[in-house]
């Protein structure tokens, strides 16, 4: 019998490209940056490698269509919607189709694998039942399928999504306390554990199992819900949005968390890139004697001429960021972003505001580690000055009266915030005097444009006042932004 973790039912030659063609259109709706050259390039590898291997299939699509990390994630739930295994059909299937134990079959409800029926069984039996399961991928996998059949209450055609679906099941589970129900039932079977490492590897391995049992579970549902509604509306459902497009001020822990990974690889990419419009940009005055003598070679006629090495500026940014509550993870990852660019400018300085301003630009000097400088910011900056409340104009005020005299026709302003002022008066003069004095003024704003100047907002006072207004929701856009400054 084939290894239904390894194979996939192959579509008829006419409808596969139909499929793969759907496949690379959600990927392009998700984000991920598939190129007509590189569809074409997973069609000529799987020319290459045998359809009905599932890992190959995988593997020949992943390397040709997915250029980054922390794109694989959306990649691979997509794939598993497009190109989905048939839910299990284990033993006690009265399905013909799952004889084969990768059929079409659904499990019979109150089966468990192990034997017996499992609905009528104790939490310790389903412990054991699963001990036995957790050493074979394909008999946890199967338990996955009896545990959504039992506990998950799908009904086709119901429009519930998988989240409720998957509560549910992990709910009756009770994953929290099953890697200790575990341990004890290893300690039953095999007896005390000889030292405290071998416990340790034992609980690791546990949980692993656990998470993979998680996993199962989750693809088992997936599986389940493309067979009821079509991968088409199960890959519109289950879209996941990339890390870059993560909108700041709504992602949750585990987004925020892929934020932070994604902003040194990107700050290392636009610094490369960067760099190099720079040096192209730059090309430095005509270098006449040069260009006379390389000339000889065509008979006197200037076909190549010759520059002389350029020198090119680099700006002087200063960052004004309001830290409140409501934009405070979109100041910290801008913050972090430019400071881990400091190479492609000539100085960097930070100032961070509440309803009081203080300058962090300490901070940042001298530490390897941007994370710790932005806690350190949130825990040593002396940003109040009454209620901690966001106060613009207070701020813009201070601002003016301790360091404007700083801002020469060199300096590069980005004011980050919302602008959102708790109706407290804007001193928008603060930014009339500014742009007299610096290279460029720009704001960018967290916030979708279409909420600019509503309730407390007060964007359209500064916004005459700058070289650009831009909207910064997520790395995406903020990148875009960067780039444009450099170049400006």
């Amino acid at each position: 019998m084939s290894d239904p973790s390894s194979t996939i039912e192959v579509p008829a030659p006419d409808k596969l490209l139909d499929v793969l063609s759907g496949f690379v259109h959600e990927l392009r709706a998700a984000g991920l940056p598939v190129s007509m050259t590189e569809n074409l390039d997973a069609m000529r590898a799987l020319e290459h490698v045998p359809l009905e291997d599932r890992s190959a299939f995988k593997t020949a699509l992943s390397t040709t269509l997915v250029k980054h990390a922390d794109h694989q994630k959306v990649f691979n739930i997509l794939f598993d919607v497009y190109f989905a295994l048939q839910p299990f059909a284990f033993d006690g299937d009265d399905d013909e189709d799952g004889a084969d134990g990768r059929g079409g079959g659904v499990p019979v409800p109150g089966m468990m694998p192990g034997g017996g029926a499992g609905g009528e069984a104790s939490q310790e039996e389903l412990a054991a039942m699963l001990l036995r399961a957790v050493m074979d991928p394909d008999a946890l996998r199967r338990f996955a399928a009896a545990a959504v059949t039992r506990h998950a209450g799908m009904e086709p055609g119901r429009p519930v999504g998988g989240t409720y679906y998957l509560y549910r099941t992990l709910r009756a589970l009770d994953l929290d306390s099953l890697l200790d129900r575990l341990m004890e039932q290893v300690i039953a079977e095999r007896g005390p554990f000889a030292d405290e490492l071998e416990e340790r590897l034992a609980r690791e391995e546990l949980a692993a199992r656990i998470q993979q049992l998680r996993e199962e579970v989750e693809a088992e549902i997936r599986r389940r819900l493309v067979l009821d509604r079509g991968p088409e509306a199960m890959a519109k459902s289950l879209r996941a949005k990339l890390p870059e497009d993560v909108e700041f001020m709504h992602a949750s822990r585990e987004e925020m968390a892929a934020l932070q990974k994604a902003i040194g690889p990107l700050a290392r990419a636009l610094a490369a890139r960067l760099a190099m419009k720079r040096r192209r940009h730059y090309r430095g005055q005509l270098d006449f004697r040069k260009t006379v003598r390389s000339s000889l070679a065509y008979g006197g006629v200037p076909a190549d001429p010759r520059f002389r090495r350029p020198h090119p500026t680099k700006p002087e940014i200063m960052v004004i960021a309001d830290i409140s509550g409501s934009v405070a993870s979109f100041a910290r990852f801008t913050l972090q972003l430019v400071h881990a660019l400091a190479s492609q400018f000539s100085r960097v300085r930070s100032f961070v505001f509440i309803d009081g301003i203080d300058e962090v630009t300490r901070f940042f000097e001298g530490n390897a580690d941007l994370g710790d400088a932005v806690k350190r910011i949130n825990t040593e900056a002396d940003v109040v000055w009454v209620d901690g409340h966001s106060d613009y104009g207070h701020a813009f005020e201070v601002f003016h009266q301790k360091w404007v005299n700083e801002v020469t026709p060199k300096t590069s302003v980005i004011i980050l915030g919302d602008a959102r002022n708790n109706y407290h008066a804007s001193q928008s003069w603060v930014l009339a005097e500014l742009r007299k004095r610096a290279r460029h003024l720009y704001w960018i704003d967290p916030e979708p444009s279409a909420y600019w100047n509503t309730g407390d907002s007060v964007i359209a006072d500064y916004a005459k006042y700058c070289d650009g207004v831009y909207e910064c929701r997520n790395l995406r856009q903020l990148e875009r932004f960067v780039e444009a400054v450099i170049e400006s």
